[in-house]
C-alpha cells in the first residue's frame, strides 16, 4: 500500500521504485525490513526532486543527488543512515540502467558522507600543572611517578614506549631519548629541563631502591624490580588525576595528546611535531590543526563583542 507522500509524487518517480523494491524481494531475496528501509529512503529522495520541478527519474541529474546528499548530511541522521540512503539510490541507479529507463549511472559519482573524525580532548595546562605537582616528593614510588607523569608531557611518549625505554637510551645530559616507536622505528624525542631534573631525581633517589636482583636495564621499574606494564602505568596516571581532582578521564595518551597541542599552540611547526611524535604520516599530526581551530572558534565565540549575548 503506497503512503499519502507516495500517492501524491508522478507516476514516473514512484512506479520505477516500486519495481525495484519488488525486484530486491523476487530475485534477490533481500529482508522486508531491508526493503522497507529502501523504500522509504527512495521516496524521501524522490520527494526531494520532486520539490525541485522534477516529475521522472530521466530528468534527475547528479547534482541534484549529489544536493540531496548534502542535505541529508545536514540533517539529524546517523552516518548509517546516510549510508543506507546512498546505497539505496546506488541501487535504483544501476536498476534504471537494466530496465532500459536511463542511458547512463546517474549516481556513480556519488560520495559517501564523511566520518567525523573525533578530535582528542586534552589537559589545559593549568590541569596539567597540578597532576605534575600530584605525587609524593618523598617516596621512591612518588619520585619514580613524578617523573613518568613529567616524561609523558614533556616528550610526548606513547605508553608502550615509556614501558620499554631502556637506561643507554636516555640521555639526559644532552636531553634526549632514543625511542623505539610503532614498526620498530627508532627516533630522537627532546626532554624538557623540568621533566630532566625530575628523571634525574629519580635515578639518584627512588629507582636504586626498587631494584632488585632481576632488574635489567629497564629505566622505569615496579615495586617488584621489573618493568612497568601498561595497565600498572594507566593505574597510576588515574590515581593522580584523581588526587589532582581532575574531573576528565585522564590516560596516558590524553598526556600525549597535551603535549602535542600545547606545542602546536606555541608555535612549534607541524612538521617538527610529527617527528617527535613518530607519526608515519602528516595527516595523522593534523588532527591536532583541527583541535586548535575548533578552541579558536570556541574562544571567538566567546570573547568577541559581536557574538557575546
Amino acid at each position: 500500500m503506497q503512503s499519502e507522500s507516495s500517492q501524491a509524487l508522478p507516476e514516473d518517480l514512484i512506479e520505477p521504485v516500486e519495481s525495484l523494491l519488488a525486484w530486491l524481494d523476487l530475485e534477490r531475496g533481500l529482508s522486508p525490513h531491508t526493503i522497507d528501509g529502501y523504500g522509504r529512503d527512495l521516496r524521501q529522495c524522490a520527494n526531494f526532486i520532486h520539490q525541485a520541478g522534477i516529475s521522472a527519474w530521466k530528468e534527475v541529474t547528479p547534482s541534484m543527488l549529489a544536493d540531496f546528499s548534502a542535505k541529508i548530511a545536514k540533517g539529524d541522521y546517523a552516518r548509517s543512515s546516510q549510508l543506507r540512503k546512498l546505497s539505496a539510490l546506488r541501487v535504483l541507479a544501476k536498476h534504471l540502467v537494466r530496465e532500459n529507463l536511463r542511458p547512463d549511472n546517474f549516481a556513480e559519482l556519488l560520495e559517501s558522507p564523511k566520518s567525523k573524525r573525533k578530535l582528542p580532548e586534552v589537559l589545559t595546562r593549568s590541569e596539567v600543572e597540578v597532576l605534575l605537582d600530584a605525587p609524593s616528593r618523598h617516596s621512591s614510588l612518588g619520585i619514580r611517578d613524578r617523573a613518568i607523569l613529567e616524561l609523558f608531557y614533556s616528550s610526548g611518549l606513547r605508553v608502550s614506549e615509556l614501558c620499554t625505554l631502556e637506561l643507554q637510551n636516555v640521555q639526559l645530559n644532552e636531553g634526549y631519548l632514543r625511542v623505539i616507536g610503532k614498526g620498530s622505528k627508532e627516533r630522537l624525542a627532546p626532554i624538557g629541563s623540568k621533566a630532566i631534573h625530575s628523571l634525574k631525581d629519580y635515578l639518584t633517589r627512588a629507582r636504586p631502591a626498587l631494584v632488585k636482583k632481576i632488574t635489567h636495564s629497564t629505566f622505569f621499574l615496579s615495586n617488584r624490580g621489573r618493568a612497568l606494564s601498561r595497565k600498572m602505568i594507566w593505574v597510576l596516571i588515574k590515581k593522580h588525576a584523581l588526587t589532582a581532582g581532575i574531573q576528565k578521564t585522564v590516560k596516558p595518551h590524553l598526556l600525549r595528546h597535551s603535549f602535542a597541542t600545547h606545542l602546536l599552540e606555541g608555535g612549534a611547526d607541524l612538521r617538527a611535531i610529527q617527528e617527535m611524535l613518530g607519526h608515519a604520516d602528516i595527516t595523522t599530526t593534523q588532527i591536532y590543526t583541527a583541535l586548535k581551530s575548533e578552541q579558536l572558534a570556541d574562544t571567538h565565540a566567546l570573547h568577541h563583542p559581536r557574538d557575546k549575548h
